[in-house]
C-alpha cells in the first residue's frame, strides 16, 4: 500500500507513515525561495526496506508539482536525485 508523503511546514519536514506509528522524515529549510533538503531519517529497524526511496520520490514529486527549486544537501536525497534524471530540472547547486 503506497502512502502519501505530506509536508509538515510547522516542523520543516516531509513525512511518510511506514507502519506501526513509525514515520520517515526529510527535513528542509527555505533559503532564497528554494527548498534545501537537509537530512533524511528512517527508523533504524526499518532501514533498507525502500522507505527512504519512497519518501524521496514523494518529496521530489511534490516539489516538482509545486514548481519549487531544490538544493539537495542531504546525501541520500542528492544520491536519489542523481539516479533519477527526471528531477534534474528542479535541482539547483
Amino acid at each position: 500500500m503506497a502512502s502519501v508523503v505530506r509536508n509538515n511546514p510547522a516542523m520543516s519536514r516531509f513525512e511518510i507513515p511506514i507502519g506501526d506509528g513509525a514515520i520517515a522524515v526529510a527535513y528542509y529549510k527555505i533559503e532564497d525561495g528554494r527548498v534545501v533538503l537537509l537530512h533524511t531519517e528512517v527508523p533504524q529497524e526499518l532501514s533498507g526496506l525502500g522507505h527512504g526511496s519512497r519518501l524521496a520520490h514523494g518529496v521530489f514529486e511534490a516539489l516538482r508539482r509545486d514548481g519549487k527549486r531544490v538544493i539537495a544537501k542531504c546525501p541520500f536525497m542528492s544520491s536519489y536525485a542523481a539516479r533519477h534524471p527526471e528531477y534534474q530540472a528542479i535541482l539547483d547547486g
